[in-house]
């Protein structure tokens, strides 16, 4: 693991008021500026997987010491994308181990010339585990999808006339039970039924385990004294809004630094000046969630500026929404006015593409929220990318920010290694997402075995870890355990619950939903006193699929689930419930089993994005329940626009 990544942290100057904790090295998202460049490598990569029986071919020929076609037969792959859907060929939609990719960059001449330049390479997400090259050296290797990393490639671009860079990437989407998520390489040795070698990669996670270059691939530049991190935690006292900020600088001790805070007019409300301190905006906009404000997502932006003594000098950007966050033992505040979830979970999923980032799909997922007035989703189960969270916090939907510590439910995957590599992932993830105003908690986990005994250890150690991280927000993990079993929960803020009565449990029996989801949410409760949240509940229905009375798959049958279940919830909100979240947004892929019919069918939308029944039943719910937010806070338009779009109900 690069320096750079380490999980070092120090604590922050008593000036951060809601004071939090710091990763050394930090990882701003790439934005241009008057002192940064930002060259995108998406497009056509070169790439090969490595079919031979050890998956070891490439590093014994030593691929990425030349180019990749001199040493055998490539594919065109595009980049972003999951490489398994985009050919013919099934041995490579479910393979595993080694891949390789290759892009051939060519830099601008002041890039490599211009030694006050630093040329960083990074890689959005790359899922697993990767090893990366640049003219055939070694420059980082990270473990984890989902993530982003990077390298200072400065020295091997400036080291002669160069105008190009090769940059190699191999991929290994292995997973074993100290991985996140965690899986198991099964071999199966009887030969009358199996070849040599044969294997395949069990999993305990019911979506697809895509892998590739799933996000960009991208170069930037900064001065070699430049904005390392920052890091902003808000508050508000009597209408005053307060922006803490603390700021990492590298490259030299000798610099002045000013920070202003502008509002979306581009006036400036405040200003500030060294590595650390505090905002104050009187009269503050504050930053509120979709429906729950006639002016929702309101952002500052805040302006940082370095110079020294010579000629460097930098600058960045950072969007602020100012909000507080606070929970109690029956409610989930945001800005002192309580919050309810009404919304989805969602997965980055989608045909051809995969896991692989869309802009014209993200947009469009987003104009789907918007018509179906959800508020807030749940990252199920890993983090998405950045320009999804961006968004979330430019259209005031809220997110509960989940790692991907899906499939949990090996004792081995409760040891020593796998929580070391769950740490670090939680450092990561709160390090790229701690300041994004609409990520109001963290999930550290879904649906593991927290029944198992080293399990309270286990979720003890990582939940006050990421309340360390950061302790301004919440922390939760997602229950599917007995209420009476759960090792875990004492240490969450909020219980997350899953449930599929009717489905899993019960099937066919719509009748018994309500006695038996009262009783999960009075149980519960009686012993936790803590609020809950409904994260997933559902049937799967195929699309156009009819059935009278409501048999299971029909869409009439997840339309009687979902009004069943809104029935309790309508109870328990009146006291404990703060959430309701439906699985799922829309149909995704699964591992082939018996029991998926090309995937999960659990959507309210079809892969494709078009409605079933159930997203109407959804949307004529959501928006009530945003109407009594109205009454309750504040007056709110008819009209909601996202973007330039106008949508009137």
């Amino acid at each position: 693991m690069s320096p750079k990544l380490s999980s070092c942290w120090v604590v922050l100057g008593p000036l951060l008021c809601s004071c939090t904790l710091a990763l050394q090295g930090g990882m701003l998202f790439p934005r241009e500026s008057p002192s940064r460049e930002v060259k995108t490598l998406d497009g056509l990569w070169l790439f090969r997987a490595d079919f031979s029986e050890n998956r070891r071919q490439g590093f014994e020929q030593q691929w990425y010491g030349q180019p990749l076609r001199e040493t055998g037969p490539t594919l065109d792959m595009p980049v972003p994308s999951s490489f398994n859907d985009i050919t013919q060929e099934a041995r490579l939609r479910d393979f595993i181990g080694w891949v390789w990719y290759e892009k051939e960059a060519i830099l601008p001449q002041r890039w490599t010339q211009d030694l006050n330049t630093r040329v960083l390479l990074r890689i959005n997400s790359a899922h697993y585990y990767a090893i990366v090259w640049v003219n055939g050296i070694h420059v980082v290797e990270h473990e984890g999808g989902h993530l982003p990393f990077e390298a200072d490639i400065s020295k091997l671009v400036q080291t002669g006339p160069l105008t190009t860079c090769r940059v190699t990437i191999a991929i290994n989407n292995t997973l074993t039970p100290h991985t996140l998520p965690p899986g198991s390489i099964i071999y199966k040795t009887d030969p009358s039924m199996y070849p040599k070698g044969y294997f395949y990669q069990d999993i305990s996670f019911d979506f697809f385990n895509y892998a590739g270059l799933h996000r960009s691939v991208v170069l930037y530049t900064t001065p070699t004294t430049y904005i390392d991190d920052i890091t902003v935690t808000t508050n508000v006292e009597q209408g005053t809004g307060l922006v803490n900020f603390w700021i990492s600088i590298q490259g030299n001790k000798h610099f002045d630094l000013e920070v202003r805070l502008l509002d979306d007019d581009g006036k400036v409300v405040a200003q500030e000046t060294g590595v650390q301190g505090q905002l104050r905006v009187p009269g503050a906009n504050l930053w509120w969630p979709y429906l729950m404000h006639e002016r929702p997502a309101y952002l500052y932006s805040l302006e940082v500026k370095m110079t020294t003594a010579g000629p460097l000098s930098d600058f960045y950007t950072l969007p602020v929404g100012i909000r507080t966050v606070a929970v109690t033992e029956s409610k989930f505040l945001i800005n002192g006015k309580p919050f309810y979830f009404h919304g989805v979970n969602k997965h980055e999923d989608s045909d051809i593409r995969g896991k692989g980032f869309d802009w014209a799909l993200l947009i469009k997922d987003f104009n789907l929220l918007y018509w179906l007035g959800a508020n807030s989703f749940r990252t199920s189960h890993y983090p998405y990318s950045e320009e999804v969270l961006q968004l979330c916090d430019r259209y005031g939907i809220v997110v509960i920010d989940e790692c991907p510590g899906v499939g949990i439910v090996l004792p081995q995957s409760f040891g020593n290694e796998s929580l070391r590599h769950h740490l670090e992932v939680m450092d990561e993830l709160v390090r790229r997402d701690k300041n994004h105003p609409a990520v109001v908690m963290w999930s550290v986990a879904n649906e593991p075995s927290s029944t198992l005994k080293p399990a309270g250890y286990y979720f003890k150690k990582l939940i006050f870890h990421t309340k360390a991280l950061d302790p301004t927000r919440p922390v939760t993990f997602v229950t599917n355990a007995k209420y009476d079993k759960d090792l875990g929960a004492p240490y969450v803020d909020v219980i997350c619950v899953n449930s599929y009565f009717s489905w899993y449990h019960d099937s066919g029996q719509l009748e018994l939903i309500q006695l038996q989801l009262k009783s999960q949410f009075e149980n519960w409760y009686k012993i936790y006193q803590k609020p809950m949240i409904q994260t997933e509940y559902g049937a799967d229905s195929i699309s156009g699929f009819h059935q009278s009375p409501p048999a299971m798959f029909s869409e009439e049958y997840q339309v009687a689930v979902l009004e069943n279940y809104h029935s309790v919830f309508d109870q328990k909100r009146k006291e404990y419930v703060i959430g309701e979240l439906i699985w799922n947004f829309a149909d995704f892929m699964t591992k082939q089993t018996p029991t998926r019919v090309v995937g999960n069918k659990k959507g309210i939308f079809t892969r494709q994005r078009q409605p079933k029944s159930a997203a109407f039943i959804l949307r004529k719910r959501y928006w009530k329940l945003a109407n009594e937010t109205r009454h309750h806070h504040h007056s709110l338009p008819t009209t909601q626009c996202l973007g330039s779009r106008h949508f009137t109900f």
